[in-house]
């Protein structure tokens, strides 16, 4: 019985040490205990157990936040006959209480320190701890990959491992592979890499300096194609400096409108515009702008009309590319301007700034005049049109001293029940190189054409040749005549090399309207 008092007072004096009064009190001070009486019974308890050891942890620790413990699972909600079970539960436990000391453990070591130190990398994981959802697919998760039954294992930590026996640096294979494909990430917008998606991708170096490589080729070709759209008149638009020609066109009031596009050749586009007014000249109320492209892919043998025209010839040898696109432009407004002296319908030469050419319209109410290909005319009016073009065609070689070069249903227009001539830019001279050629090309394009027609009264190509230029060549079949044309351009070449001077003073006072250049 003395036993039993004795370990009841010494029960009382725990009990007493753990209801102390937590109030502030000074640390100087002495400490009363209250005691508090309990049975044998009260002792012995679990719960007054697991109740006093919470009052002391509260006091220890008054800041720190008590992670409530789940209930542990029983056999009445759960199966607890295998092993497996019993172990993954009191494995459970464990951690729960090892991640309520870990948070006491952090609360100590921080104290009142606005630094703080997070021991969550150190929390035990569990299944039911993962707040993101189900339904959510993380881009890097490889668990349910059909393509790679097994996670990539993490980046292996640079350094010595073990106790110096095996080393991971930088060049590491894997190490490299992995970051040269998160350098990857860094290649330009347009170049596909892919998004890592079910793959532990390692590139080398070597594969990955070729792509990168690649990457800036492509940057470079793209930043050189918009600079060539931005910088040159293709299509059907024009370049910042074509804009700006056109918008001085319209505040000196040359132009009232420019509104949309009306055809696209080879070497030029044209856009249709209402038309001002000019001091020295009567400005036609419709217009059309013909801007000769700035690039050069399209009309790559646009030399071979002009270098051997003694009017260009030798400006020719000494301008760039670019600038011979302000030569060509200049070369179809002295072409139309002498067949318009001759009384050749064509277009009216207006204004001449660079590479941009304001016309008179042919058409009517923004409808430009159909192509002769595309009108639909009777046998009489085909008829006509055919005598039209073959006094066009004389007119242009003895009055104009011209040869179209260019020639066909394509250049010629159908308004106002007559035939119009444009596109007179590559025309030559019949003392050109190549003169008597072109104009045996025209022949050819221009019988074949109103033959298909059906007019009946249609020349052959070698009839058309000699009735244009006079010239009576006697041969039967067109081998012999093409060798007997090409034995005149010899002549017309040797004859041209010796007079050509003189030639080029007698046309130099032609009367061509002067060339606006700013």
């Amino acid at each position: 019985m003395d036993q039993v008092e004795i370990i009841a007072n010494s029960t009382e004096n725990s009990a007493g040490v753990a209801k102390q009064d937590c109030g502030k009190k000074c640390p100087w001070g002495s400490t009363s205990y209250v005691s508090v009486p309990c049975s044998l019974t009260d002792v012995m308890s679990e719960e007054l157990a697991k109740e006093l050891q919470k009052e002391e942890e509260i006091t220890a620790f008054q800041n720190v936040v008590v992670v409530d413990e789940m209930p542990f699972v029983t056999g009445d909600n759960i199966d607890t006959s295998s092993d497996m079970v019993l172990a993954q539960m009191l494995q459970m436990e464990y951690d729960r209480e090892f991640d309520a000391q870990l948070k006491r453990e952090e609360k100590k070591f921080n104290g009142d320190s606005k630094v703080t130190v997070s021991f969550e990398n150190y929390r035990k994981l569990q299944p039911f701890d993962s707040d993101s959802s189900e339904d959510e697919v993380d881009w890097q998760d490889t668990r349910h990959d059909p393509y790679k039954a097994d996670k990539p294992s993490a980046t292996p930590k640079k350094g010595f491992t073990g106790k110096g026996k095996d080393i991971t640096t930088k060049h590491d294979e894997v190490v490299c592979g992995r970051k040269n494909t998160a350098r990857m990430e860094n290649f330009a917008p347009e170049f596909q890499v892919g998004d890592g998606l079910g793959m532990d991708l390692k590139l080398s170096n070597h594969v990955f300096n070729a792509l990168k490589q690649y990457s800036y080729n492509e940057q470079r070709r793209s930043a050189r194609l918009h600079e060539k759209k931005e910088h040159s008149t293709a299509e059907k638009a024009v370049d910042p400096k074509t804009r700006l020609l056109l918008y001085k066109m319209v505040n000196a009031g040359i132009l009232e409108s420019v509104t949309g596009c009306i055809s696209e050749g080879k070497e030029s586009v044209v856009f249709y515009a209402k038309g001002g007014k000019m001091e020295d000249k009567v400005v036609p109320e419709e217009c059309a702008i013909k801007v000769f492209k700035t690039t050069l892919n399209e009309f790559k043998n646009r030399d071979k009309y002009i270098k051997d025209d003694y009017r260009f010839k030798e400006r020719f040898s000494k301008l760039n590319p670019r600038k011979v696109i302000r030569m060509w432009a200049e070369k179809e407004m002295h072409n139309l301007t002498r067949m318009q002296q001759a009384g050749i319908l064509c277009p009216e030469v207006v204004i001449l700034k660079k590479h941009v050419l304001v016309m008179s319209f042919i058409g009517k109410d923004q409808v430009p005049a159909p192509k002769l290909k595309d009108v639909k005319l009777s046998r009489e009016d085909m008829k006509q049109a055919y005598y039209q073009v073959l006094y066009m065609m004389q007119q242009l070689y003895h009055e104009c001293n011209l040869v179209h070069a260019d020639l066909s249903e394509y250049n010629l227009l159908w308004h106002d029940g007559k035939v119009w001539l444009i596109d007179v830019s590559q025309s030559v001279e019949p003392t050109h190189p190549y003169g008597l050629q072109f104009l045996f090309r025209d022949c050819t394009n221009v019988s074949q054409f109103f033959q298909k027609s059906g007019v009946m009264e249609t020349l052959n190509e070698r009839e058309l040749f000699n009735a244009v230029s006079n010239l009576n060549i006697t041969a039967d079949n067109e081998v012999d005549f093409i060798a007997e044309i090409e034995t005149l351009q010899k002549v017309n070449e040797d004859h041209t090399q010796l007079h050509g001077k003189k030639t080029a003073e007698f046309h130099s006072d032609s009367g061509d309207p002067p060339i606006i250049d700013e």
